[in-house]
């Protein structure tokens, strides 16, 4: 049997006044509420991809530097590895909107306690590890 991929992902806690800020998804992909973030690219590290995806996914400008990481997340199923990188931020330049539209409807701020009921599975339980304190955690999917 062929060893499962390892895929490396970033996403970013955007943290304002108590709120977070969530994307969400379109029915295709889920219909749920994510983070921004996403794979992290073979020529890039964790806080630089999470500068593009920031741009691309909600039309916000942040720093590398301004980015402190808060909780890794190991992730594995029976066909991959899946690390992801959560960094946390109050700090960003831009009108925040949901840019890729084939991908996601919308972009809203949530109190960091009263989430949304549809947040996704991997997103709400990094949630409660980072409201721990814990900086890593592992999730099975099957």
């Amino acid at each position: 049997m062929a060893e499962p991929a390892i895929i490396l992902k970033s996403r970013l806690i955007l943290y304002h006044f108590g709120q977070i800020l969530l994307l969400k998804q379109t029915k295709p992909n889920g219909g749920n509420f994510t983070l921004v973030g996403g794979t992290i690219e073979g020529h890039e590290f964790a806080r630089e991809s999470l500068v593009r995806e920031a741009l691309e996914e909600a039309a916000i400008k942040i720093r590398e530097s301004d980015l402190e990481l808060v909780h890794v997340l190991h992730k594995r199923s029976r066909f991959e590895h899946r690390v992801v990188f959560y960094f946390i931020t109050n700090k960003w330049d831009g009108n925040i909107k949901a840019l890729e539209t084939h991908k996601f409807k919308a972009a809203k701020w949530f109190p960091i306690d009263k989430l949304p009921k549809n947040l996704t599975g991997t997103v709400q339980h990094v949630l409660e590890e980072y409201k721990k304190g814990n900086l890593y955690s592992e999730y099975f999917k099957k």
